[in-house]
């Protein structure tokens, strides 16, 4: 094995030619041999990531691996990091004191070099918290804020805490989630730790520590040493000075980090922090990029040090010069390493005498497309053997291929299983190792898979895929109402929300919501009727219909969008009876063909297009002719899906169309396809108005005898003088920009072969239910996840705000977008753009290159190796690079709301702060919609998961699409929310065969009223938007289970339920059993009570008689629509069990 001794201190030993993962296993070797701390120092924090997982895989036994995150801020910034930055950074300055045993530390050049708070400061404010201990709550909540930790109403994020009555939840920095501590009186009665997502809580623990929220004091002491510090520093007038001002009265200013010393008397360096027992490891690229960053540092002070509002501290307050960095560093043991070879060999300078690792590239389309390979493994049939697959998904598919052509692996776990194996030669694991590595002495070889298949974009996904509390949540989501925001009421029509108000009726405190309708008229709804609220969409929300109160209009516009739903569900039904009873052609799947064609793909499968991929399969080998529309944004993997079914056809022998509403777009197609299949043997075609006359009659007859298998054309392609020996697969692409006519004839086709429907246009999962029955329906679509806030700006032109925000992202390692959306010329951008940053390795994409050509540029900007990306929106669609988090927008004045939060929403990831710049015109150039637009975005940093209004209005366009221009005029008339509500009714009424009486108002829940107050009281949720919330989840609960979920739910979260909140539960539950009954109303006072039906009660009436007859004194009945009730219990909860027991009876069965 490659290691050395550890050298003595005031020795540096260096170590070269160190090919391949042979520099992370000599890392790993030199650790495995010290016992201490080992320090790895890397030029960048990517590289310190990439070698951290590389030592993961390598290390045997336990030892702690540490991350020290860098700032991710330029020297001088006016931002602050993340607070998960600062929360790793604590978390770490806390624990390295504690080390006895062997660990690791892992950190860039520039993050060792500056310095750091005391040691004394840390330990002094970290303290810890065990159930049981008495504390004052008022004094606790004090000690919190002055440790920096913030107050909000739902804790999200590291450093935050919320109180609620007796319940304070918490988010202490270094921890990885968040605690909820609950108090019996001034005692801690219990700690669980709980989700963020769903603020439900995990487990229950004794004891927690808590590290201060920030690397410096904002306490009453923290204020004065600054105040004074600045003073006795900076001789300017305090109060013209921002960070000055922020400070005096507690409030973090932004960029505070790099006034750290006005805090302390005197600051530490990372080594302070460090064990007696500690070596360093460092790449010979940091060691040499040392003096390289103290120079950027000095040119930054210099460019900004005259302004006066931000007074600067010289770098040596800041930072470690060379020489002292290189005095502290003689020390420690040092050994330096590189994947170069050293000019110089001498007793502490050595080079290995390793090789490069060989390019051992599977050729599928030769004969033998593991020649090469398996010539290297002759050469080396004494070594044993390691391949490294990616996941565990390329591991069995490596498996799979080696198996065809006789090569026999072994599959391990880990690098100690393949360490310890002695019997077996050949193995295979899944592992990080980006090259491979062979080492002769000990006979040992790392094939990575990067030798096998090239470069392959391999993708560890940043989206988080959102679990959403549950599915209506999204829909029924009242959070983003703003006051004036239109909104639907079942029985009202569209007003406009004005807030929560709570009014007193007959003694008896209620909230309501307030809808203004037309002429100022206002309409309050209590909040127990909240399911008849939904947010209206369905048209910009300025254009949204207002109704009036008190007249029949909207009733009429209700009745007659009934009407049409009624008819599109019946035609629903009848179209999916008649394709259940169709027989198709069933395909047949050549699985290792298949795989290998799948293999080709260069992107890693998002979770949605897995699923997608496997529907169509599916539908494609069984009986019934498929269906299938697949709905997916721009980029969101839909061509793949359509080329995978389009190889299953053509693979068994069947003929392919596919159809196109543009000659340009088939044009495109054509070209993509041409390159997707090039080393298969399928002829294909292509047949558009640009075809010459002699061509289109050759490939007709082609066609004809079957010569070829995939057609890609216009509608032309429906005609009928083309004659097909054997079609089986039609894939259209944006079905809905075809006529009519086409339409017709599509229609024809979907009886004899399988139709694969491709649409760009959301179509909201709400519809899913009610269109399954029209058409299968994959959808292709990330849902909204929580991510970071991205910073955005929208400003002018300006040089240097563009080479600040690309010399703020290539120092942390990162990679820029910078989008220009002219291919004309984007080449002169490139060039300006490279004039302004020299250091940047720019690469060019736009969607007028060959597949091939961007693709190669794509991996290119993967890989590293180009970290500056000019580019026009094609990079909607391009792969994930979640090291990118700078984006630059030129003209974002021409691109839509839609696009500019997709574009932007390219960057942003975990723990990286992202940067979106705008780059725009004159205020005064643009239109006042590019305006609005722009405002819009700059104010929705924090995509969050409220549904967009820009995603709102594409789904709504893509509903109107779906179901045909006469729907989409309903939808804008009663909004897209209860019109989905009635299509799902109507489908469900026609499956159970109930006629549907038009005139009849809806059947729903009942309003029930015990002259109690029922509510959430606002002391209980203060926050109003979280109130709403809850109120609408709490009136949308469907059933009992539903109830007793919530229930849970918020005596987790907000603590014991206050008597309003219990009346409100005990209400709903009722409402839920009366929802079917057919009872409109339920008026029970203390002594008396009364019964009001509907016209058509769903009750038989013998059993209203029976009771009357039975309980002549209790139940009376006037004979219309009314019962009522006498001898009620004065006693609340007991009027609830009476009310229960009366209801049970009306609906026993004999």
């Amino acid at each position: 094995m490659i290691h050395r001794p550890v050298p003595e201190k005031q020795c540096i030993f260096k170590t070269g030619q160190l090919y391949g993962a042979s520099r992370s296993l000599f890392v790993a070797q030199q650790i495995k041999q010290f016992k201490g701390l080992s320090v790895v120092v890397t030029h960048d924090m990517a590289e310190a990531g990439q070698l951290e997982k590389e030592i993961r895989f390598f290390r045997d036994g336990q030892m702690s691996l540490l991350n020290f995150p860098d700032l991710e801020t330029l020297p001088y910034d006016n931002f602050s990091p993340h607070q998960d930055i600062i929360s790793d950074r604590l978390r770490c300055l806390a624990t390295l004191p504690q080390i006895s045993n062997r660990a690791v530390l892992f950190l860039s050049i520039g993050t060792l070099l500056q310095k750091v708070s005391p040691a004394d400061y840390i330990s002094g404010r970290s303290f810890s918290l065990k159930t049981g201990d008495i504390l004052d709550l008022t004094a606790f909540k004090i000690r919190l804020t002055e440790q920096a930790y913030q107050s909000v109403s739902q804790v999200e994020q590291h450093g935050e805490f919320a109180v609620r009555g007796s319940i304070i939840d918490l988010f202490p920095m270094g921890s990885s989630t968040p605690f909820r501590l609950e108090f019996f009186d001034d005692e801690i009665e219990s700690i669980r730790s709980f989700d963020v997502e769903t603020q439900r809580s995990i487990k229950k623990l004794d004891s927690i520590e808590l590290l201060p929220a920030r690397e410096f004091p904002l306490d009453a002491d923290g204020i004065k040493q600054f105040r004074q510090g600045f003073r006795q520093t900076f001789e300017i007038d305090p109060k013209t000075c921002p960070v000055y001002e922020d400070i005096s009265q507690g409030i973090s200013s932004p960029g505070i980090e790099y006034y750290l010393p006005l805090f302390f008397e005197q600051l530490n360096t990372l080594f302070d922090y460090l064990p007696t027992k500690t070596q360093f490891l460092i790449e010979q690229s940091a060691y040499d990029g040392c003096d390289q960053f103290l120079q950027q540092v000095e040119q930054r002070y210099e460019s900004r040090r005259y302004n006066l509002e931000h007074p600067l501290l010289k770098p040596d307050q800041l930072y470690l010069t060379s020489n002292n960095f290189k005095q502290v560093l003689d020390t420690f043991p040092v050994s330096l390493f590189s994947s170069f070879k050293y000019e110089k060999e001498s007793d502490t300078t050595v080079n290995t005498a390793l090789k490069a690792p060989p390019l051992l590239t599977v050729k599928h389309h030769n004969e033998e497309p593991l020649e090469a390979l398996k010539q290297y493994l002759q050469q080396i049939t004494h070594h044993k053997v390691l391949f490294c697959a990616e996941s565990s998904g390329r591991r069995e598919f490596i498996i799979e291929l080696f198996r065809h052509h006789d090569i026999r692996v072994h599959v391990v776990n880990s690098y100690g299983d393949f360490h310890s194996n002695t019997t077996d030669k050949l193995f295979i694991t899944v592992s990080p190792l980006e090259e491979g590595l062979q080492l002769n002495d000990s006979a040992v070889t790392f094939i990575a898979e990067s030798q096998l298949f090239g470069d392959r974009a391999k993708q560890t996904r940043r989206r988080k895929y959102r679990k959403t509390r549950d599915a209506e949540a999204i829909i029924n989501n009242l959070a983003d109402l703003s006051e004036g925001a239109p909104v639907v009421h079942e029985d009202h029509g569209i007003g406009r929300y004005l807030g929560l108000k709570n009014i007193t009726v007959a003694d008896v405190e209620t909230e309501f919501l307030c809808i203004e309708y037309a002429n100022q008229d206002k309409l309050y709804v209590p909040v127990s009727s909240l399911h008849l609220i939904s947010r209206y969409t369905g048209a910009a929300e300025e254009k949204a219909p207002l109704h009036k109160l008190g007249t029949d209009h909207w009733i009429k516009v209700r009745k007659k969008a009934q009407q049409k739903i009624h008819d599109i569900a019946a035609e629903l039904l009848e179209i999916h009876a008649r394709r259940e009873a169709l027989k198709g052609h069933q395909f047949s799947l050549n699985n290792d063909e298949y795989q290998q064609f799948s293999s080709d793909f260069p992107f890693e499968v998002t979770p949605d297009q897995e699923t997608t991929i496997e529907s169509v399969t599916t539908d494609m080998t069984s009986i019934k002719p498929m269906d299938r529309i697949v709905c997916g944004d721009v980029g969101f993997g839909k061509t793949e899906v359509s080329m995978r079914a389009a190889f299953i056809a053509a693979n068994s022998g069947k003929q392919v169309v596919v159809l196109v509403p543009t000659t340009l777009l088939a044009q495109q197609h054509y070209q993509n396809f041409l390159d997707r299949f090039a080393e298969w043997p399928f002829k294909l075609a292509l047949l558009s108005r640009f075809t010459s006359r002699k061509d289109l009659t050759e490939t007709l007859s082609q066609i004809k005898l079957g010569k070829v298998d995939i057609v890609i054309g216009t509608h032309k392609l429906l005609s009928d003088d083309i004659k097909y020996k054997d079609l089986g697969l039609v894939i259209i692409d944006e079905e809905h920009r075809f006529g009519v006519r086409h339409k017709e004839k599509l229609k024809a086709l979907r009886a004899q072969v399988d139709l694969l429907t491709l649409t760009a246009t959301p179509i909201p999962r709400t519809l899913n239910m009610s269109l399954a029955g029209m058409r299968d329906l994959s959808i292709i679509a990330t849902p909204p996840m929580q991510r970071h806030a991205i910073k955005t700006f929208v400003s002018q032109w300006n040089d240097d705000s563009i080479i600040e925000g690309c010399q703020r992202e290539l120092k942390r390692g990162g990679q820029i977008y910078f989008l220009h959306n002219e291919v004309k010329s984007i080449e002169k951008m490139a060039s300006e753009i490279q004039d302004l940053i020299p250091e940047a390795r720019i690469g060019i994409a736009h969607g007028q290159m060959k597949e091939k050509e961007l693709e190669h540029v794509m991996l290119d900007f993967y890989h590293h190796r180009c970290n500056l990306l000019v580019c026009t929106t094609i990079i909607e669609s391009g792969i994930d690079v979640p090291t990118a988090n700078t984006i630059f927008i030129n003209r974002a004045d021409k691109l839509g709301l839609a696009q500019l939060h997709q574009i932007r929403g390219r960057v942003g990831r975990s723990h990286h702060r992202a940067f979106a710049y705008m780059i725009t015109p004159h205020p005064k150039s643009m239109t006042s919609d590019a305006r609005k637009r722009l405002q819009a975005i700059e104010s929705l940093e924090d995509l969050g998961v409220g549904f967009t209004l820009a995603t709102h209005d594409l789904e709504i366009r893509g509903a109107g699409e779906l179901l045909g221009d006469d729907q989409s005029g309903q939808i804008t008339e009663i909004g897209f929310t209860l019109y989905s509500e009635l299509l799902e009714r109507a489908v469900h009424s026609l499956k159970s065969n109930r006629e549907l009486d038009f005139d009849q108002p809806l059947m729903r829940a009942s309003e029930i009223d015990f002259h109690v107050p029922a509510l959430i009281p606002a002391d209980y949720i203060p926050d109003v938007h979280h109130r709403l919330i809850e109120y609408k989840r709490l009136s949308s609960a469907a059933n009992s289970d539903d109830i007793k979920n919530l229930k849970m739910e918020m005596i987790d979260r907000f603590g014991v339920l206050p008597e309003p909140l219990q009346n409100l539960f005990q209400i709903t539950s009722l409402k839920a059993i009366t929802k079917e009954m057919g009872i409109k109303k339920i008026d029970f006072g203390e002594n008396t009570g009364k019964i009001i039906f509907s016209e058509k009660p769903n009750i038989d009436p013998m059993k209203i008689i029976q009771l009357i007859q039975k309980k002549p004194l209790h139940y009376q009945f006037d004979g219309k629509q009314t019962m009522t009730v006498t001898e009620l219990n004065e006693n609340l909860e007991e009027r609830f069990i009476q009310l229960k027991k009366l209801l049970t009876e009306l609906t026993a069965n004999d």
